[in-house]
């Protein structure tokens, strides 16, 4: 009878593990499809723990033949937690209320997983005494999700992807369950019912296993207007590339990143006039930027001596050196012999490194997620302060003036805070609408950062959009962008005070 001991915890322990990673799963995939990483984590998380508590509750029901039961139950979760990307992707297509569908999923996942406890304490009880019993249960249980949270961030998620990890967490149950049948099947009542399951759920998993992708790749086709290329599920983010006719867009997240339509107007402000106004453009170094197009626009100057590229991901970096597509976009920037790569997070990288640069570049996704919070923060700036020669200058993208003002301005006090002398400016970008940047100098004022970014003579450059004149347009704001009281009232953002990302979505996004 230890054997059958053994077995349940075994099984908790199992259950465990495939439960939590469902709920990464369904987590991750609903930031990832409707986006918004703190409330799809809270909500998903919150009902699943809430739904464990019903099915503890409906546990007590059962009186009889709980073994049967457990194993059912099993065979239930395992076709559930096998079907779960796979339906959300695929009703993805119809529906703009996915994300019902995900919590509801998440609260039946949720409710077999706190069925399964009690059933296994009570199946137990025969071989334990109480206090011994309920806390091996729990402790295998919880040890269980442990193990399936290590699984899922360093395993799953960047090696099997929402394609094949459900499935993966469903074959796990099965596993349970079968271990069931076969070493306790004298004890089984319904034999031909638990035998029946067995053959369903076998032949669910292997149909799945089978289907996966392409109703997976309908379900993410059906979230872009244009021909997906190419699709990667890495460690840090989704990376998807899509085609229309001659032009290619890069998504992170499903946030555009650039068009080839247009992606000039985005790169080019973004580099040149910090790269104009420095007084040394010898060694320049680039936050983000991993796909190479900002390296592109840098390179083009002749007296660079290095560039030095960080990007926390790696996947990223080397699409921007092998993908075919990519290489043309960017000239084989990543190629260059002047460029140096290091794939680790923006902020530690600035914390550990002692060099100096005479142009920082700070190419980061829009910050709509806690998680970036820190990269946009005014500790995060005065580190780039500290890594800037004399006379050196800094730009970072700052998302839109128009679409998100609040977070524009509050980037500009926050890089004020930070000892700069703030100048934004803005350009017009067909497939992402107005965009703001914003340069800071440690030496210049803010109105010579100006005159001296206006003075530049840009015709000389070697560009498709900009040149003098655009350099002066973009240098201008309507009257109504830096009214006095709207300006004083906006708060700086900082690691302990976050407000950046709440003056982000409170812009009308949600209505593109």
């Amino acid at each position: 009878m230890a054997n059958v001991s053994a077995i349940l915890k075994i099984s908790i322990f199992a259950t465990g593990c495939a439960g939590i990673v469902a709920e990464f799963v369904l987590s991750t995939l609903a930031t990832y499809i409707v986006g918004n990483a703190v409330f799809q984590w809270t909500i998903v998380m919150s009902l699943m723990l809430f739904s464990m508590g019903i099915g503890s509750r409906i546990s007590k029901t059962f009186q009889n033949h709980l073994l049967d039961t457990f194993i059912l139950i099993e065979f239930a979760l395992s076709i559930f937690c096998a079907l779960s990307a796979i339906t959300a992707y695929g009703l993805s297509a119809y529906t703009q209320s996915i994300n019902l569908i995900i919590y509801l999923l998440s609260m039946i996942i949720g409710a077999m997983i706190g069925l399964e406890i009690p059933l296994v304490t009570r199946m137990n009880q025969a071989y334990e005494e109480l206090c011994v019993n309920i806390s091996s249960v729990m402790e295998k249980d919880y040890y269980g999700a442990l193990f399936g949270g290590i699984f899922f961030a360093f395993f799953a998620l960047p090696y099997f992807g929402f394609t094949y990890t459900p499935i993966i967490l469903g074959t796990i149950n099965f596993i349970v369950a079968s271990l069931f049948i076969w070493f306790l099947f004298d004890l089984i009542h319904k034999k031909k019912t638990i035998v029946i399951s067995f053959i369903i759920c076998a032949i669910t998993l292997i149909l799945l296993s089978v289907l996966a992708k392409p109703i997976i790749m309908y379900g993410e086709q059906s979230q872009y207007k244009d021909k997906i290329i190419y699709s990667l599920q890495t460690k840090y983010q989704k990376i998807v590339i899509t085609q229309w006719k001659n032009n290619y867009w890069l998504f992170i997240n499903r946030q555009e990143q650039f068009s080839t339509f247009d992606e000039e107007k985005y790169h080019e402000p973004l580099v040149h006039p910090a790269m104009m106004t420095t007084i040394n453009r010898n060694n320049i170094l680039i936050l983000g930027g991993g796909d190479g197009l900002a390296l592109r626009e840098i390179l083009k100057h002749n007296d660079v001596k290095t560039v030095t590229i960080v990007d926390i991901d790696p996947d990223m970096t080397s699409l921007g050196k092998t993908y075919p597509i990519l290489l043309k976009i960017n000239n084989n920037s990543m190629l260059d012999s002047r460029v140096n790569i290091i794939n680790k997070d923006a902020g530690i990288f600035l914390k550990e490194d002692n060099k100096l640069y005479d142009v920082i570049i700070i190419d980061l996704p829009d910050p709509d997620t806690i998680d970036l919070m820190h990269l946009y923060s005014e500790g995060f700036y005065t580190l780039v302060g500290k890594h800037l020669s004399v006379g050196g200058t800094m730009v970072t993208q700052a998302t839109s003036p128009i679409f998100s003002k609040k977070a524009f301005l509050c980037i500009i006090k926050t890089i004020e805070a930070a000892g700069f002398s703030a100048f934004p400016y803005h350009n017009h970008i067909p497939t992402m609408g107005e965009w703001g940047f914003v340069m800071g100098s440690l030496k210049m004022s803010p109105h010579q950062l100006k005159k001296r970014v206006i003075e530049q003579n840009y015709n000389i450059l070697d560009t498709r959009f900009l040149n003098n004149d655009s350099m002066i347009s973009m240098c201008y704001f309507g009257k109504d962008m830096f009214l006095p009281n709207e300006f004083y009232d906006i708060k700086i953002n900082t690691q302990t005070d976050p407000i950046l990302y709440k003056y982000y979505w409170s812009g009308p996004w949600s209505i593109y």
